[in-house]
């Protein structure tokens, strides 16, 4: 397989796809910087939307249980890090906002997918989450998330591990 062929989505008990991505604030986060503990991995389309805003709002609510479980939430979409800056702080949301402006990351988790929105055809982000374990494999996938109460049902699956 060609590294500019999208890759299918990891399935749980396979090792998590490493990856390096800038955030907001600047820093760049490693996935593998945190092995040893477990990591929700979320892919949403676009920040300041009714959806991924609500997403991030129910992260951000439950963000001192996962701590206290060792949990890491970190949310990925290709908006720059400028703009999650600019959506941080307009909600005060606590979770990491990682910027994946050329896709990569997207591609090799399998969520960089052809949507269909009003009879136009597009390339886009699929709504998905990963519970990625304290070894670095995929736990759980959530491919296609109704946001309404996934932040709580992904609290219940770490919590599980």
């Amino acid at each position: 397989m060609s590294d500019t062929m999208p890759s299918a989505r990891p399935e749980p008990g396979q090792p998590a796809p490493d990856f390096a991505l800038p955030r907001d604030g600047g820093e760049e986060v490693r996935l593998s910087a945190h092995l040893g503990a477990p990591v929700v991995l979320y892919f949403y389309p676009r920040d300041d939307t009714s959806g991924c805003t609500r997403e991030a709002q129910g992260f951000t609510e439950l963000g001192s249980e996962f701590e206290l479980l060792g949990a890491r939430v970190l949310g990925v979409s290709k908006d720059t890090v400028a703009k999650h800056e600019k959506f941080r702080d307009k909600y005060g949301l606590r979770v990491a906002l990682l910027s994946d402006a050329e896709s990569d990351v997207c591609e090799r988790y399998g969520v960089w997918v052809e949507k269909k929105m009003y009879g136009k055809t597009f390339m886009g982000i699929a709504r998905s989450t990963f519970l990625i374990d304290a070894q670095g494999r995929i736990a759980r996938v959530w491919p296609k998330v109704k946001v309404d109460g996934h932040a709580e049902e992904v609290l219940d699956a770490v919590r599980a591990l």
